[in-house]
């Protein structure tokens, strides 16, 4: 039996192939780790500061997960909260 010949559009292909695949790790990778969002994030990304988003978790407006000290936030539930108290300016 002969040894398989591998020509450079073989190769191009198989480069391709990985490339594809890195990429669908890497969008999997980053869906998980901004689903768990700390105070800094959610601060940034709301723009708020430190004593409105206490108010929000105290008055039961944004829930929360404590773990180990560590407060987290559900990015999800994040916007979920945003879209239902969205303001439409209809004239």
């Amino acid at each position: 039996m002969g040894t398989p010949i591998i020509t450079q559009a073989d190769l191009d292909q198989f480069k391709e192939d990985v490339i594809n695949e890195l990429r669908s790790l890497m969008a999997k990778e980053k869906t998980v780790k901004t689903r768990w969002l700390k105070n800094t994030e959610v601060k940034k990304m709301l723009q708020i500061s430190h004593s409105t988003l206490q108010t929000l978790r105290a008055n039961g407006t944004l829930s929360y997960t404590k773990v180990g000290g560590i407060i987290y936030y559900d990015g999800e539930e994040i916007e979920k909260m945003m879209e239902e108290n969205k303001i439409s300016n209809r004239v």
